[in-house]
């Protein structure tokens, strides 16, 4: 039989960290995570395979215990088995990162993803290093058509008690998410919006009695503004809050985010960081973990495979994130957003390599050496990126209507 020194410790670090599980399901959750890592894959067939070649064991039999893992009670063998309950599993996920977080910023994005015509996944998820983690989850069968406002205020709701309060904490999403009921629960939870916009909303900057149309605050290439003042002309939609509007060169179009952070504290381009919950969901199906091919059509068994894809993930990026930080900066290529911009911070560099494949190649290598394994120890966060004055596009263009005729 194999050496599997290296799958116990696993399942200690998991057992650790998520102490609410029972010893047999803190197992299943091990050993499935660890069988997903090696065989970069989260499909019942593979992991059951490899994971019964590794223990010496029938296949049908471990196939059968992850199986089980997923279901409900009801589903179960035997009198004593008890579901997992995924959403009891959310506030010490995000805790055994923050544990390791170095660093008092964090930047959680919120989004959807589909799986074809079966499931809507909405998920809260922590960004880091080009990828995204996800930390809380619900998934609803893709035909149900109605507003998610319950979901995302449970999602946020739960995960509320797991982060400590001298942490600053942004909480970004894009157009399609945007409600004045999420940004007042993000700013009572003791965190700071930044939700995208669309174009024809209108804002009215203090001290002024019109409201104006987004695109005056930013109306090309090259533009921006921020500033203290009312969104939305509605009475019923009406938000005080600080917008953000900036225009840079090469895009196609503006940013309009609002915040509740004073202008000077905060930066449009920190919306950049929503792009790797793009990644992240690259990452659960075709480019990591192949959860596009899974044959699950229950949303609550999907929903506990999410939570081995959440732990898998935290493996590979905290593993890959800490390989990543040895590499010398001054090898890593920049990236040109435009002849008039200027970055400074390691944030906006160009990642030839993710830190979920440098996660997974440290992890095989060790394995293919029978070294020690590399378990999660340390996250490190890469810095905000942010704009020097000189280079940039300017602290704050002034609106259109201030602007003289060109």
């Amino acid at each position: 039989m194999a050496d599997t020194a290296g799958l116990e410790t696993w399942a200690e670090t998991v057992a650790t960290h998520l102490p609410h599980l029972s010893k047999p399901q803190a197992w299943v959750l091990a050993l499935w995570s660890y069988g997903m890592v090696v065989a970069r894959s989260c499909g019942l067939t593979a992991v059951a395979g490899l994971l019964a070649r590794l223990l010496g064991r029938k296949e049908n039999t471990v196939r059968q215990q992850l199986r089980e893992w997923c279901y409900d009670t009801e589903d179960k063998r035997g009198e004593q088995r008890q579901e997992v309950a995924v959403t009891a599993c959310f506030v010490p996920l995000l805790r055994w990162i923050l544990s390791q977080w170095e660093g008092s910023q964090l930047a959680l994005a919120l989004d959807a993803t589909t799986l074809g015509a079966r499931f809507v996944v909405l998920a809260v998820s922590v960004l880091y290093r080009g990828c995204a983690l996800p930390v809380a989850w619900v998934v609803l069968p893709a035909g149900e058509k109605h507003a998610w406002k319950k979901e995302w205020l449970r999602l946020l709701r739960w995960l509320g008690p797991a982060v400590p309060r001298e942490m600053t904490v942004i909480v970004l999403a894009d157009r399609g998410l945007y409600a004045r009921w999420l940004f007042r629960r993000i700013v009572r939870l003791g965190w700071h919006p930044l939700l995208r916009v669309n174009a024809g909303s209108k804002f009215r900057p203090e001290g002024e009695k019109i409201f104006w149309f987004l695109p005056h605050f930013a109306p090309r290439a090259g533009r921006q503004w921020s500033g203290r003042g009312t969104a939305f002309a509605s009475t019923q939609r009406r938000l005080e809050c600080t917008l953000l509007a900036c225009w840079e060169e090469g895009q196609d179009e503006a940013w309009f985010l609002l915040t509740d952070l004073a202008p000077e504290a905060c930066e449009a381009c920190w919306y950049g960081l929503r792009v790797w919950m793009e990644q992240g969901f690259k990452i659960t199906k075709r480019a990591g973990w192949q959860w596009h091919q899974t044959r699950m059509t229950d949303p609550a068994r999907a929903a506990r495979l999410w939570l081995v894809v959440a732990v898998a993930t935290l493996w590979l990026l905290s593993v890959g994130g800490a390989a990543e930080e040895q590499v010398p900066e001054s090898t890593l290529l920049a990236v040109a957003v435009g002849p008039q911009v200027r970055r400074t911070r390691r944030a906006t560099r160009l990642r030839l390599v993710s830190v979920f494949r440098q996660g997974w190649m440290t992890i095989l290598v060790a394995l293919l050496r029978g070294e020690a394994l590399p378990l999660p120890d340390r996250f490190v966060p890469e810095p905000w990126p942010t704009r020097r004055e000189e280079g940039a596009l300017g602290s704050k263009s002034p609106p259109a209507w201030q602007q003289a005729a060109a």
